[in-house]
């Protein structure tokens, strides 16, 4: 009984061992999943706040854009207009040099 008792002794001590071991990994694996959590945490973070600052140089670009083709457009009506009035102000000079020559001998 005294070997089976040391090797009973000897198992236990070995599955204590184990035991210690296998609780010293699940720590160490807690750990790493709270470390892998926070840097995914933070990478997030970092993308939304990179993704903001995306949007507002996207919204900045846009708004340069659209307020310079306004301000194209707006001259290129100005001129067309411009044209258009000088085009029937010389029209109108015409007609009425025209009534003129018919009405007068």
């Amino acid at each position: 009984m005294d070997a089976s008792s040391r090797v009973l002794s000897e198992l236990a001590s070995r599955e204590a061992a184990l035991d210690a071991q296998i609780e010293a990994a699940r720590e160490e694996a807690k750990r790493e999943v709270e470390a892998a959590e926070q840097e995914a945490a933070r990478i997030l973070r970092d993308a939304e706040s990179r993704a903001q600052a995306m949007q507002a140089e996207h919204d900045g670009q846009l708004n340069t854009e659209t307020h310079a083709i306004r301000a194209d457009a707006t001259a290129q009506a100005e001129g067309d207009a411009h044209t258009a009035r000088e085009r029937a102000s010389l029209r109108v000079q015409q007609a009425a040099e025209h009534i003129l020559k018919a009405v007068l001998p």
